[in-house]
């Protein structure tokens, strides 16, 4: 056995998961840049292969299930550690088990990766609440975020619904990509502040009315800070208008 080095895309993990199946089995999948090697066993760097990723998005699809892939997508996005590893386990008992897979509750197997998936879904209701955007020159709304779980594009079917006559960005400040849309269109592409264009001359305003309406609404009596910070932890806070009072 031997543990299975990738790129960090999706596609490389399915690229080893082939190589469990049709070379060597793996005893784990890492991340090329964050492995440390042991002396107990040896490892191979492996190259992302679009038809090899192909085949095991397909054969997870099929043999498994499509709620089940979705649910492999979610934990590659999540924040969990040795999250390839889980996946890895999570498709050879599906490829046994089948579509049951996602009944078998009590399994450890299972378990985990329904915990990784449920702080991803977590997450992007969350976000759906809490992203604020500003309107930059060329009329773009724009909206800076740093989640703990690459959500970005997960956020794309509530956003363009919602804005569906309206461009706009919101920037994965974190991992350097925004999602961009326009009239229910959208994609991720790599993103920098370098790139981001002036905010708009009425944004200002449009900030201190929000802010005005904010404290004004407040019932001072009722403020339960704790109960605030349970609800929306501290570490969206940063990008939250009126909370910059």
């Amino acid at each position: 056995m031997v543990d299975y080095l990738y790129d960090g895309t999706f596609e490389g993990v399915l690229t080893c998961i082939y190589h469990h199946y049709y070379s060597e089995k793996a005893s784990g999948i890492f991340l090329r840049e964050e492995y440390q090697s042991t002396m107990l066993g040896g490892y191979q760097e492996v190259e992302t292969d679009a038809d090899k990723a192909i085949t095991v998005y397909e054969a997870i699809e099929k043999k498994i299930s499509s709620g089940d892939l979705k649910r492999i997508y979610k934990v590659f996005a999540s924040d969990v550690k040795e999250k390839e590893c889980k996946i890895l386990n999570y498709v050879r008992l599906g490829f046994v088990r089948g579509a049951c897979i996602s009944l078998l509750h009590g399994d450890p197997i299972v378990f985990s990766a329904q915990e990784a998936e449920k702080r991803v879904n977590n997450e992007v209701h969350k976000l759906k609440g809490l992203v604020r955007f500003s309107e930059l020159e060329n009329g773009v709304l724009y909206s800076p975020i740093e989640p703990q779980c690459d959500v970005v594009e997960f956020l794309a079917p509530h956003f363009c619904d919602r804005f569906k006559n309206e461009a706009f960005l919101i920037h994965d400040v974190r991992r350097g990509k925004a999602l961009a849309a326009y009239q229910g269109e959208w994609y991720v592409r790599g993103f920098t502040r370098r790139e981001l264009a002036p905010f708009s001359k009425k944004e200002k305003d449009y900030q201190n009315m929000w802010k005005t309406y904010f404290k004004n609404m407040a019932i001072r009596e009722r403020l339960n800070p704790r109960c605030q910070k349970n609800r929306m932890p501290m570490r969206y806070w940063k990008h939250l208008t009126e909370f910059h009072l």
